[in-house]
């Protein structure tokens, strides 16, 4: 039953943390479940670096996780996709 709670608050976690950060993000059920899974490990490794708590981090935690893992994902991808204009690209203005 813990695997299905895990998945359950990952999906939960990953769902809320795309509602609140703003911007397109094309992801399917299982990159948003992979989200909040992420976004719960991130969580607790603030929660026990910062709080001093080993113990789960709960919904909370784990969208706060998964906003901060989606916002690092925005920037590495925003970025990419400007690219560097040089050979083979045309720069519109």
């Amino acid at each position: 039953m813990t695997i299905i709670a895990w998945l359950v608050i990952g999906l939960l976690a990953g769902a809320l943390a795309r509602l609140i950060v703003p911007g397109r993000d094309p992801m399917g059920l299982l990159a948003t479940l992979a989200l909040g899974l992420v976004g719960s490990v991130v969580g607790a490794f603030l929660a026990s670096a910062f709080f001093d708590d080993t113990d789960g981090v709960g919904l909370f935690g784990s969208t706060a996780g998964a906003v901060i893992v989606l916002l690092v994902w925005h920037a590495f991808t925003r970025s990419r996709r400007r690219g560097i204009s040089g050979f083979g690209r045309r720069v519109v203005n």
